[in-house]
């Protein structure tokens, strides 16, 4: 959509207090409403409490949400005893948890990239982010690739040669390393915290909205470092969770091969289509430096925590449900199911391609066999200093603002839909993503406006729709 980032504030001169004013609004809230605050407090409270419910709902009541509810109300059941039965923390889970970040931490730190030395096409190596607020511009080692194939490589030569592990070690743990994982979402979000007061990297960064639960939430600091190359954004967005993801993938399939002596074809789907995504993750890491995540996301709580907890634990619910309930899909069913990610993954990864193309080349490409239009504009960052930027409105970007989007929920359905009809539990993460992306339109758009003005409302005249044409 942008040719440069995703959202900094509007300006035609550079000059003035209204372009003051405006730059003062990049990135997240400054100010926190009554409602807001709440919200926060609760999530801070009670998210990893809403995480266990899924996966003790999934070990102890076969993955029904609805049962552990109602025997509360009948009083068959108490939290105490819900609780009682659940795993707890282990030394044990503690130990492979401690071994697996120190691991993704020394890969990531020590490991520079070589990949892209012998891969054509795929950008790795050392790598310029997005230009902050204060209108620095980071240098990032992008290693993803190479931490994802090494540590891939061993897991299948452990499971094939050395086996020092089960691979159904993280399935067998999956609980107690739920407790570990918030450990560190927590330890790490409190560590930036105090961090962003005492000595941060880069103090005109840093937003304080005078609000503490907020600040700890959604981050002060915006780019918070250990030396020059550990930053805590790109690591904790990407590594451990991410790099996990497809292991946990693949020790619920070692599992439901344990138990079942076979692996079901919604098993192999689930593996293929997520598998796919996070193998496009890391081929357009130097990419994802252009993203919201990266670009105007403050690293707190809300990404610390999340990164660590909620994303390896609720995006893999289809994995881990199809181990309780070992689902054999018929052949137009998987192969309808296999069209519908493969559909939404070419539109997603298609219509980031093209605004990457239009970027780089400044407009200079072609999109869709002729040359792309697009709107220009202005805005200032922090400093003082006026940029330009290019709004694409060709190629899907001439189709709906956000149709990398409405990509990715496709897939993000075809992940559920290949878990049968039978539980609600597996469609959580579609009905979670709905809204996330969603409210990521209206985040974007607000912060667009903000940073655009006159020009972003040319914008949007020209592409009327968000994520569905004629709908939304």
């Amino acid at each position: 959509m942008e040719s440069t980032r995703r959202r900094t504030q509007h300006s035609t001169n550079g000059k003035g207090s209204e372009a003051v004013e405006k730059s003062a609004q990049w990135g997240r809230a400054w100010e926190v409403d009554w409602f807001s605050l709440i919200s926060v407090v609760s999530l801070l409270c009670f998210a990893p409490f809403i995480v266990f419910y899924f996966v003790m709902a999934c070990d102890q009541y076969e993955c029904s949400i609805s049962q552990p509810v109602l025997e509360l109300y009948q009083g068959k059941a108490t939290l105490p005893s819900i609780w009682a039965r659940a795993p707890s923390f282990t030394w044990t889970a503690a130990k492979i948890y401690a071994v697996w970040v120190s691991f993704q931490v020394f890969l990531y730190i020590c490991i520079p990239d070589v990949v892209h030395k012998f891969i054509p096409g795929y950008v790795g190596g050392v790598q310029d982010g997005a230009r902050t607020p204060a209108g620095l511009i980071n240098k990032y080692e992008i290693n993803g690739l190479q931490c994802w194939i090494i540590t891939h490589a061993l897991w299948f030569t452990n499971a094939n040669y050395l086996h020092w592990f089960s691979p159904t070690i993280i399935f067998d743990n999956w609980i107690p390393l739920m407790w570990c994982a918030n450990i560190l979402g927590y330890a790490v979000s409190t560590f930036a915290f105090l961090k962003a007061y005492l000595f941060p990297t880069n103090a005109e960064d840093c937003k304080f909205t005078g609000n503490i639960f907020y600040n700890y939430m959604m981050g002060i600091e915006f780019n918070p470092r250990i030396g020059k190359w550990f930053d805590f954004k790109l690591f904790f967005n990407g590594r451990p969770g991410i790099v996990a993801w497809t292991l946990i993938n693949l020790s619920y399939m070692a599992k439901q091969q344990e138990l079942y002596g076979q692996v079901t074809n919604s098993m192999i789907l689930v593996n293929v289509l997520q598998g796919i995504y996070v193998l496009d993750f890391f081929w357009n890491e130097a990419w994802y430096l252009k993203t919201i995540d990266i670009c105007h996301d403050h690293f707190g709580w809300y990404l610390g925590w999340g990164d660590c907890v909620w994303l390896p634990y609720l995006y893999t619910l289809q994995g881990l449900y199809l181990v309780y309930h070992p689902v054999q899909l018929s052949d137009t069913h998987a192969l309808a199911v296999l069209l519908l990610g493969l559909i939404g993954y070419y539109i997603f990864r298609s219509t980031n391609h093209q605004k990457d193309l239009f970027r780089r080349t400044e407009g200079a490409c072609s999109i869709w066999g002729r040359r792309p239009t697009h709107i220009e504009c202005s805005y200032l960052s922090a400093d003082g200093r006026s940029h330009r930027s290019k709004l694409l409105t060709s190629g899907f970007w001439g189709v709906a603002r956000h149709f990398n989007y409405t990509g990715d929920l496709m897939g993000s359905l075809a992940y559920c839909a290949a878990c049968g009809f039978s539980h609600i539990l597996p469609y959580f993460y579609i009905v979670y993503m709905t809204i996330l992306l969603v409210h990521r339109c209206i985040r974007d758009e607000h912060r667009c406006s903000s940073k655009y003005g006159k020009d972003w409302k040319r914008y949007t005249d020209a592409v009327h729709y968000r994520l569905i044409p004629g709908v939304f």
